[in-house]
């Protein structure tokens, strides 16, 4: 049990972790929304809709590896009656149905197969609940033996959680006890690079999302059948979108009679600056994102870039035409989802599953002609390839499992975590129990009628959350499979494929600072934030005109901007040399 703490005693312990939460914030390029994928954020759970995707669940991966359990193929050899303590937030769509994770079925398989018995400790879900309960479990220095967290989040990264002795080093207990995730990471050099600490130290059993084509899952989408009515073609450039937004302005394209429709909004998740943080749309036209990136090895911030202040003119004269919703600063997702249903917008910046699969179904009866589709992320010349866009990382972060230094049963621990790295394990964490909830198909895992038509009429993301953990995330690689039969419409598949034309080289990898480094910089970017929020929507809004931006660009200086790029330089640096 965690000894009591005052409020005072808890300020003073983790008075340091916003340093990380502003650097998850600032230097990677796609902090997700309640963890579609953002994953930054742990735990990564679903807080919209029983239908939309969550945060990583849009990720996943490929076929499964060729991976080894052992030499012959069978269940690892574990201490039959053990039991484990197992710290885990518990995803939303899991809590739909089930108390705790030792309910699903993957679980109640893998207690079978390792002779081991999980014992879990969820935290609340819901706002910054778990995050708060991680934090006291860290001060009072009682560990269960695991947690699942997302360490690069820790403060002063997964390199101070190792010398504070939260967790344990596992390179040695990998290389001789792991051998599936020691086969994984020995054929994916660049997954075990981002996994490491600076040092080569690996800290985790890694949630990994194998496949190139699922790191990519928001993106620019439009209604297809209002550019239908209005003779319009899906725009590609930064120009074309203006034509296309002009035409859909005050044209009564919902047909009842009113005009209550607005063109486009950029809204997403809790703000209008969210959606473009969250997806590079249009601003990656002019080779910048809103946050931190990279060009050719050296980080720049894209708010004090000229090109910043050019693209913020360009929404600003949107807004000011009519063709940006005029409630865009004062939306939550009730009211976005009531406009959109509601066939009062146009244009979006939308998730596959959270976005386009979720409108579409919520849609199908009420308005059979209402068709979303995902358009390319614009570039300012036509012709052009995007640069910039939104992709996750491979190792996205949230939800890998570290052995505490509480753990006195690491081998066993170990022998646990690393079944679901091999064949048997991946197929039962990213598709259940063959017979039950897929069956093979000409070798292809298809969910058997339990999850795609589940009998008590459930989402299919609560169906799928009762037995295995590919729709959300965990330590295992997550096979794209899985999501080839989550993404059902034609739309939502074509929205990948857009979506993942972006070069993306600019985005910035999974770096890790150091503990001074992560004080600096929250020091700066605490502050630079605030203020960065507030100008963008004053002059956005029209509350303060675009030359207001001039004065915030050198007011970053004396915020000292400089002293978070040399941060976020030297980390990059880092993270490059590393083996």
């Amino acid at each position: 049990m965690a000894r009591n703490m005052t409020r005072r005693d808890f300020l003073r312990v983790v008075g340091a972790g916003t340093g990380a939460a502003a650097l998850a914030a600032c230097g990677n390029t796609t902090p997700s929304a309640a963890g579609e994928p953002t994953e930054a954020v742990q735990p990564a759970v679903d807080t919209a809709a029983a239908t939309t995707v969550p945060a990583v669940d849009t990720a996943a991966a490929t076929a499964a590896p060729a991976v080894t359990t052992t030499a012959a193929g069978e269940a690892p050899a574990t201490s039959s009656g053990l039991t484990l303590t197992y710290w885990a937030g518990l995803n939303v769509n899991v809590a739909a149905t089930k108390q705790s994770f030792s309910e699903m079925t993957c679980y109640m398989e893998l207690e079978k197969a390792t002779g081991v018995k999980l014992e879990f400790q969820h935290p609340p879900t819901g706002g910054t609940q778990a995050e708060e309960q991680f934090n006291l479990m860290i001060a009072s220095a009682t560990y269960p033996d695991v947690i699942e967290w997302n360490w690069l989040g820790f403060p002063g990264g997964p390199k101070k959680a190792l010398r504070d002795g939260v967790i344990i080093r596992l390179n040695e207990l990998i290389d001789e006890h792991a051998p599936n995730l020691k086969k994984v990471l020995t054929e994916n050099p660049e997954w075990r690079k981002q996994i490491i600490t600076d040092e080569g130290d690996i800290y985790c059993f890694p949630f990994l999302r194998g496949d190139p084509t699922l790191l990519t899952f928001t993106g620019p989408a439009i209604r297809q059948d209002w550019l239908d009515k209005a003779g319009l073609k899906p725009p590609t450039t930064i120009e074309e979108w203006h034509t296309t937004l002009q035409g859909f302005k005050g044209k009564d394209l919902n047909g009842n009679g009113q005009e209550d429709e607005s063109p486009f909004t950029p809204w997403m998740d809790s703000g209008v600056l969210t959606g473009f943080i969250n997806s590079n749309a249009f601003i990656g036209a002019w080779g910048i994102t809103p946050g931190f990136y990279q060009d050719n090895g050296v980080v720049k911030y894209g708010p004090s870039q000229p090109e910043f202040k050019e693209f913020l003119g360009t929404m600003l004269a949107w807004s000011q035409e009519g063709l940006i919703d005029p409630d865009s600063f004062s939306l939550d997702q009730g009211a976005y989802d009531a406009k959109v249903t509601g066939s009062q917008l146009g244009a979006y910046i939308l998730r596959v599953g959270g976005g386009i699969g979720k409108f579409m179904s919520l849609m199908k009866d009420q308005d059979p002609k209402f068709k979303i589709v995902g358009v390319p992320y614009p570039t300012l010349k036509a012709g052009d390839k995007p640069i910039l866009g939104q992709r996750d990382n491979i190792y996205p972060g949230g939800a890998s499992a570290a052995i505490t230094s509480a753990n006195t049963h690491q081998v066993e621990t170990v022998k646990v975590l690393d079944y679901a790295y091999g064949p048997e394990g991946h197929m039962l964490f990213n598709f259940g129990v063959e017979g039950l909830t897929y069956t093979l198909v000409d070798g292809y895992p298809t969910y058997t009628d339990l999850i795609m038509k589940n009998p008590d009429n459930l989402p299919l993301s609560q169906s799928m959350a009762q037995h295995f953990r590919s729709n959300f995330a965990g330590p295992f690689v997550q096979d794209k499979r899985y999501f080839e039969q989550y993404s059902q419409l034609p739309e939502q598949k074509d929205a990948y494929t857009i979506w993942s034309q972006p070069s993306n080289e600019r985005l910035m990898p999974p770096i890790t600072p150091t503990e001074e480094e992560t004080r600096k910089f929250a020091r700066t970017m605490t502050e630079v934030t605030t203020r960065y929020e507030e100008v963008f929507a004053k002059v956005l809004s029209g509350g303060q005109p675009l030359e207001t931006w001039d004065g915030f660009v050198q007011e970053l200086n004396q915020l000292g901007i400089e002293e978070a790029l040399q941060v976020q330089q030297a980390a990059l640096d880092r993270y490059n040399k590393r083996p």
